[in-house]
């Protein structure tokens, strides 16, 4: 038996995808988690083979709890599962140590193998999603830039993205201005709208 472990905040999208996989002869859910923290204690209690996580989670978004896990239990394979992916959140995925990546859209068996390919020490990227990354541009930011440019997406003021990113108002400002200048900008507003539409936010 395969033991999974299933985290996502909605709950009538946990239950249904609990009971499809309870179809499987091969695939045991072991536990459930609707948030981050809680993905990653459910994973240290009940150490599962796979972890089938949601990329957007209270707490820890899917990319940071599957850093969790790969650090904590490295045995435990991670798979993001995810209702709009974008090639920036395919890569930050990989890059935190997930074996798969799969849209909301795919099947069950499609899941189901999925979760079995990762376990058997795969890969697995929905197509869709490897074709848009492979053919994206380059991001042309820094990551101190995508990163105030990802808090001002929120529409924060300058004093308060200064804060959360533990910079002084004036960096913010000229990341933010560099921003816009690379992505042939007018406002921040049209800055985060470019670096959106390509994935990279």
């Amino acid at each position: 038996m395969i033991r999974v472990l299933l985290a996502d905040d909605e709950e009538l999208v946990r239950s249904a995808v609990a009971a499809l996989l309870a179809l499987e002869d091969d695939l045991d859910v072991v536990a459930q988690a609707a948030d981050g923290p809680a993905a990653v204690a459910a994973a240290l209690a009940h150490r599962p083979d796979v972890a089938l996580v949601d990329l957007e989670m209270p707490g820890l978004d899917g990319v940071a709890v599957a850093a969790e896990i790969t650090r904590a239990l490295p045995g435990c394979r991670v798979v993001v599962l995810t209702g709009r992916g974008r090639p920036a959140h395919l890569r930050r995925a990989l890059e935190s140590g997930a074996r798969g990546f799969v849209t909301k859209g795919a099947s069950g068996a499609t899941l189901a193998d999925v979760l079995r390919t990762v376990h058997a020490g795969g890969r697995y990227v929905d197509p869709g999603l490897a074709a848009d990354a492979l053919s994206a541009p380059p991001c042309p930011l820094s990551p101190r830039e995508l990163e105030v440019l990802r808090l001002a997406s929120f529409d924060l003021p300058a004093a308060v993205i200064a804060q959360r990113a533990h910079l002084a108002p004036g960096t913010v400002r000229n990341y933010l201005l560099a921003a816009q200048a690379k992505l042939d900008a007018s406002t921040r507003a049209e800055a985060v709208r470019t670096a959106e539409r390509f994935g990279w936010l």
